[in-house]
């Protein structure tokens, strides 16, 4: 018995291989045998035909790819949504089947111009009429799908495509009948997949192997328990068969050369409308700003890039260039997301780059009450290390205490409103806390490519220095020092006991002797060794002159702390005068604060040292606060956490042997920081060195 559902095909008169427009096409031009090719439609049309009926329009010379007919149009009812193929080499088909639309008393709708849109090759219906499914990110944008879900009356879910063989959305997902899903979870991202895993029940959901997928086992068309495929394992025969359908497997290498099989060579023109169902889409778009040297900063390009890796799709309004080498540019872009949480999670990386939500400036942000001490609202906005205003009753407020990985508490003060960024253990009943990402933006500079040399360390650029570069930096870290202390400026150390043991800690004293240093931040062990090698000639048991073990020297550090637990604290120990020169010696002599956080490991500890975690972080803040420069030396989990304390503007300098030690730090964001791959006793010494050689003051030419 024939199904009464219909479908369009077109005969392969001009198919051919004549270009490259996705990666199934490379090495096949001209390669595709005219002969095979026919032979190969002419089995799947009888296939079709001996179970559909089949409409047939008019193939036309030049347009080889007009045999793949499934990205004629999209069709619902008596409605059809025509093609904006984004390829030139494709265009040229619209008008045609155009024409054989309104020729068949179909309802043609035109999207705008530039906004590309592929039909059935990138819209498939669910098999129940349920919703739409709708695919983005090679051949059809996003902004399209909000047209479909109007013109169809229609639910269309979005899915991100991120496998360029899968360029369509017909080549690795079909829906079945009965409500089943034969499809290929490579082919997407992960937001994709759940949202698919959302929608269909796993009973319902075949997921295939990828060597099913390259053999286009999904681009297969389904008439009731039928499907029509190019190629199945049996594994995937199994599958379909004991969930009720049959496998008809027809030959069609030919057209897989130019990235097409049975669906992309069909296109179903009798689709049923469900009367209950309407339109709703989750697309939603928002139109941001971005000013500065957005080209030499590369600015456009990572919120171009960032946008679209985080599962978006842009369109750029307005883009207007500086005239001059120091004018700023500014540009308008409209961005789109296939939800409001895809969304969120773009917009507040834009924010990190200063985008402005154009809209939102007559918009306040979203509040919500701290009803639990120590817990935030969800969807709480996550803060970031640069400057950031909210705005709240039509006012812009700055943000206070400006870190990363915090949240953002009002409370109403004597003095007036007070927006400060707080971790969330130190949110309290009564506050109010900023949630989602409307009515927040991010202050960032805009200098000129002059003004960011002279005034950044135009080396660092947000990267790790290898060996060969070391000299270069510490030539440049000299420098900054220099001006800061003749400033009158603070520089932080966080330093760990590797200091020490490479022998480096003669050099960080004479640092903070010489007034370079305003706060030293690290562990127990940093102090411990310090003092050990003072007292006993030792570091870890190994004289430091002599590079060898010292009989019983496993319990010098334990001595040690003994000794310092004695008298109390380091600081009396000092004026005891046991201790006599080193790290602590001068930190205490030169009244330079220092905190020492402690950990599970710590042998004693050393009376100085916070075993309160919470207090110490606290500590660590105080420290931090007015630092121009943290220099961070070989101690990972201590540098880490004073970055994520530290707001944007603070030149941070990471030191580590470990490469992953000091990626971590520089991939903050902040292109005041920078991760310098050495042994950190000789990277010291050369900036001593580096520092003798600086024998005027600091003298600015500013002014």
């Amino acid at each position: 018995m024939v199904s009464p559902i219909r479908f369009l095909m077109c005969a392969p008169d001009h198919y051919d291989v004549d270009y490259v427009i996705n990666p199934w096409m490379e090495g096949n031009i001209h390669k595709s045998s005219r002969d095979r090719a026919v032979e190969q439609w002419n089995k799947l049309y009888k296939v079709i035909k001996d179970h559909a009926i089949v409409d047939l329009v008019t193939p036309a010379k030049g347009w080889p790819d007009m045999v793949f007919t499934a990205n004629a149009g999209l069709v619902l009812g008596e409605n059809v949504v025509l093609s904006r193929f984004l390829h030139k080499e494709r265009q040229g088909e619209e008008p045609y089947f155009q024409q054989w639309f309104e020729n068949n008393g179909y309802n043609v709708q035109v999207l705008p111009k530039d906004l590309p849109f592929e039909g059935a090759g990138d819209a498939l219906l669910d098999r129940e009429g349920r919703w739409l499914w709708a695919g983005y990110g090679f051949r059809s944008e996003l902004d399209s799908h909000p047209y479909l879900a109007k013109w169809l009356d229609i639910e269309v879910i979005s899915l991100r495509l991120i496998d360029d063989r899968f360029y369509h959305l017909d080549t690795c997902f079909c829906p079945l009948a009965n409500g089943y899903l034969l499809y290929y979870p490579g082919a997407f991202d992960s937001y994709s997949n759940r949202v698919i895993e959302m929608r269909v029940a796993l009973e319902k959901r075949i997921a295939i192997e990828e060597k099913d997928a390259v053999n286009f086992a999904c681009n297969a068309v389904n008439i009731d328990h039928i499907v029509i495929m190019n190629k199945a394992s049996d594994e995937l025969k199994l599958k379909l068969a004991e969930v009720g359908f049959q496998v008809i497997e027809t030959p069609l290498t030919e057209f897989l050369k130019a990235g097409g099989a049975s669906k992309c060579l069909t296109l179903r023109v009798t689709e049923p409308v469900r009367e209950e169902v309407h339109a709703t889409t989750q697309v939603e778009s928002r139109i941001i700003r971005l000013e500065g040297h957005l080209l030499d900063a590369g600015l456009i390009n990572r919120a171009l890039d960032l946008i679209v890796d985080m599962g978006g799709s842009f369109q750029v309004l307005n883009f207007n260039l500086g005239e001059q080498r120091q004018s700023t540019s500014a540009a308008e872009v409209k961005v789109s997301a296939p939800s409001h949480d895809v969304m969120e999670g773009i917009f507040s990386n834009l924010i990190d780059l200063g985008a402005v939500d154009l809209p939102q400036d007559e918009k306040d942000a979203k509040l919500e009450p701290v009803l639990q001490a120590g817990v935030a609202p969800d969807d709480f906005y996550v803060s970031t290390i640069y400057p950031t205003e909210v705005r709240i009753n039509g006012l812009w407020f700055k943000v206070e205490n400006q870190r990363m990985d915090g949240a953002i508490a009002i409370s109403q003060t004597p003095n007036g409103m007070v927006a400060k960024c707080k971790i969330l253990r130190d949110l309290e009943i009564g506050e109010q806390v900023v949630v989602d990402v409307q009515g927040i933006r991010s202050i960032r500079k805009t200098e000129s490519r002059e003004q960011r040399n002279a005034q950044e360390f135009s080396f660092m650029s947000s990267g790790v220095s290898s060996e060969k570069r070391v000299e270069l930096v510490v030539e440049q870290v000299a420098w900054e020092l220099r001006k800061i202390r003749d400033a009158g400026g603070k520089v932080v150390v966080t330093a760990g006991p590797v200091v020490i043991h490479t022998g480096g800690g003669e050099h960080l004293a004479r640092l903070i002797r010489e007034g370079y240093i305003q706060g030293l931040l690290g562990g127990n062990a940093i102090a411990v060794h310090d003092i050990e090698q003072n007292m006993m000639g030792t570091s870890l048991g190994v004289d430091m002159k002599r590079g060898i073990a010292v009989r019983g020297g496993h319990r010098h550090h334990l001595k040690v702390i003994n000794a310092i637990r004695r008298f109390g604290s380091i600081a009396r120990a000092v004026d005891a005068g046991v201790i006599t020169g080193g790290v602590m010696y001068e930190c205490v002599k030169n009244d330079v604060p220092f905190v020492l956080a402690g950990s599970i490991r710590d042998d004693g500890p050393l009376p100085d040292t916070q075993m309160n975690l919470i207090l110490a972080q606290q500590e660590y803040t105080k420290v931090i606060q007015g630092a121009e420069m943290i220099l961070m030396l070989s101690s990972m989990l201590h540098s880490i956490g004073v970055g994520n304390m530290t707001p944007a503007g603070v030149r941070m300098v990471c030191v580590d042997i470990n490469p992953a030690v000091v990626t971590k730090l520089s991939d903050r964001g902040s292109v005041e920081s920078v991760g310098v791959v050495t042994d950190v006793g000789l990277f010291l010494s050369l900036l001593i060195q580096q520092l003798d050689k600086l024998t005027s003051p600091y003298v600015s030419n500013i002014g």
